[in-house]
């Protein structure tokens, strides 16, 4: 998978948009010169994991740090470009097993190819402590988070500290919410995250009208650059609405 480059924009400030996203999963204490991490404290080891690893002579002390910071959870490592070269490799000789590659991708708003939004599909922001938990219990059978998490997952919603920044979406159909999508403004980028939709209402084009909404709503903020981090039912819907790879994040599970 190869890097290249949105027009007049470098790729560092969508990877720190990435970044800080997922920094907001967790405590203060979660950066310093060498090791990214956040910290859900949830069984989930997609909310628990290393972002960037800076340093690759000191791979070994950095990866004993975090089994120490992030001991009693699951985790997993992000390599991405902020990453020191060497480090997917340095993982594997560690015994982490790699779990994939999840692209990272990025569009000019003001080139998002147009969509027709699904017949019935409303879309709303969401708005309150009530919203919110609907808006989490329609996002986490996407990803896997088991039912017993929903209230700790609404709590790490509730205290993030970056809340200026997220903007949250919800699709609805006859009332009930069918499909997520969040904006999250920094560095300049229009970061959209969480773009699910329950699986009865799949390939319906719900995904991708929460998506197109988020970016919408970054255009007129004034920014010019959206991204994501696809997978792979996602990625050729979000090439069709013209988003194109410009890095990649590699996934490792470490060994205890």
């Amino acid at each position: 998978m190869t890097s290249s480059r949105i027009p007049g924009h470098a790729i560092d400030p969508l990877i720190a948009n990435c970044r800080d996203y997922w920094l907001g999963w967790g405590s203060a204490e979660r950066v310093d010169g060498q090791l990214a991490y956040y910290r859900s404290g949830l069984a989930h080891a997609q909310l628990n994991g290393v972002l960037r690893l800076r340093d690759i002579d000191r791979l070994e002390q950095s990866l004993k740090d975090a089994g120490e910071r992030l001991a009693g959870t699951p985790w997993m490592c992000w390599v991405g470009p902020d990453s020191a070269p060497g480090t997917a490799a340095g993982l594997a000789d560690h015994g982490a097993v790699r779990l994939g590659a999840m692209p990272v991708m990025a569009v000019r708003t003001d080139e998002v190819v147009p969509a027709e939004r699904p017949p019935g599909l409303e879309i709303e922001t969401v708005e309150g402590r009530a919203a919110l938990k609907e808006w989490v219990q329609a996002y986490t059978p996407s990803f896997g988070v088991p039912p017993n998490l929903l209230d700790d997952v609404v709590r790490n919603e509730l205290d993030r500290r970056d809340a200026g920044r997220v903007t949250r979406f919800v699709g609805r159909r006859a009332g009930r919410a069918v499909g997520t999508s969040l904006l999250y403004d920094a560095h300049g980028v229009a970061g959209v995250y969480v773009v699910t939709t329950a699986e009865e209402h799949r390939r319906r084009g719900i995904g991708t009208a929460l998506t197109v909404a988020a970016l919408e709503a970054g255009r007129e903020r004034g920014l010019t650059v959206g991204t994501l981090q696809a997978g792979p039912s996602g990625f050729p819907v979000y090439e069709r609405m013209g988003f194109r790879t410009v890095a990649a994040y590699e996934l490792f599970q470490v060994a205890a």
